[in-house]
């Protein structure tokens, strides 16, 4: 190990400097630091307690680690967090509560104080070999498998993960698999869950017509299920996705009269995600289409009402299920039909 120094760390309050030279440069290395060490011990904690069927409590832990490392400052204490290495240890060797901390603190500073310059010559690899076997009994193979028979994405965050905590560093490691979980996220923002409804036999439910294949359309009207919030990320995917169902039906020489859109599952929206809708009413009505709006929540309601798109769209095309939306459809169809060979009648005459 080398030579190690007799005594407990000097107090350091007196360091504290909030000179604005200084500020900048320990702003950047705090945020670096303390976002990996929350990663790193929050992480950690779940993985074990899931062990022994606990929980963990993510902001009590944060207030922790913040608490731990504001008096640890104070005293030239290096960072403080949940290590793997030591958490392994502590769980190998049987300890059930927070006391072991308090008994490892005591035996760290008796050590500190009167048997520091015998571990000197402690060999590295003798320190290697007590992380090891008690990483060793951590790894779960069969965990792995069944991420892989489950999410392959999930397989391959878990292997960037611990590869690169185990051949680069825990920092790189952690890093690679949060980037990895992060752009997954990205991937489900932009593109959110749609799908295309149709009825099912004998009943009033509307469900997707590609795990249901019994579920059928009614002629001339397309319903869609949006199952995310709508936003600026995700506006021109959802705005494209209905016009590409519109062409489709029409690629397949079902002409589409009203197009239905089912927001249920739209949690919230922006001004963004109103215009969005506003744009395919346009586009809609120059293909004389007409757009209705099926079970918005409250707040997407009222966040419609306030930008004047109600006004637009209009009161009388905003439904509370799919099954009034489909009968007025086919009411406003039957209207028109006979208003237009009303028309047409009385210009013959």
């Amino acid at each position: 190990v080398g030579n190690l120094h007799k005594g407990l760390n000097p107090i350091s309050i007196e360091y504290l400097n909030f000179d604005a030279e200084y500020l900048p440069y320990t702003l950047k290395a705090g945020i670096i630091t303390g976002i990996i060490a929350l990663a790193e011990g929050i992480a950690i904690g779940r993985s074990f307690a899931i062990m022994n069927n606990e929980q963990v409590d993510g902001n009590k832990e944060m207030i922790a680690f913040g608490f731990m490392n504001i008096v640890g400052s104070c005293f030239s204490c290096y960072l403080t967090t949940g290590p793997f290495s030591k958490t392994a240890v502590n769980y190998n060797s049987g300890c059930k509560t927070a006391a072991s901390n308090l008994v490892m603190a005591i035996g760290m500073m008796l050590t500190l104080l009167f048997l520091a310059p015998l571990f000197s010559y402690t060999p590295l690899v003798a320190l290697s070999a007590i992380i090891m076997s008690a990483m060793l009994g951590l790894i779960k193979y069969e965990e792995a498998y069944h991420l892989f028979k489950v999410d392959k994405f999930d397989f391959c965050i878990c292997l960037a993960a611990f590869f690169g905590v185990a051949f680069i560093t825990m920092d790189m490691g952690l890093m690679i698999s949060v980037a990895l979980a992060l752009l997954r996220a990205l991937l489900y923002v932009a593109r959110p869950a749609a799908c295309k409804l149709g009825k099912l036999p004998d009943s009033t439910l509307y469900r997707d017509t590609e795990q249901y294949a019994e579920a059928s359309g009614h002629p001339g009207i397309l319903a869609i299920q949006l199952g995310s919030p709508i936003y600026y990320a995700n506006g021109n995917y959802i705005r494209e996705r209905i016009l590409r169902w519109i062409r489709n039906d029409e690629g397949n020489g079902k002409a589409v009269k009203h197009v239905l859109l089912d927001l249920t599952g739209v949690t919230s929206i922006d001004t963004t995600g109103i215009e969005t809708l506003a744009e395919v009413l346009r586009i809609l009505e120059v293909k004389h289409i007409k757009m209705k709006i099926v079970n918005p929540r409250l707040d997407v309601l009222e966040k419609m009402m306030k930008s004047k798109f109600v006004d637009k769209i209009g009161k009388e095309s905003i439904f509370l299920c799919m099954e009034d939306a489909v009968e007025a459809s086919y009411d406003f169809s039957v209207t028109t039909e006979k208003q237009g060979f009303e028309e047409q009648r009385s210009g013959v005459a």
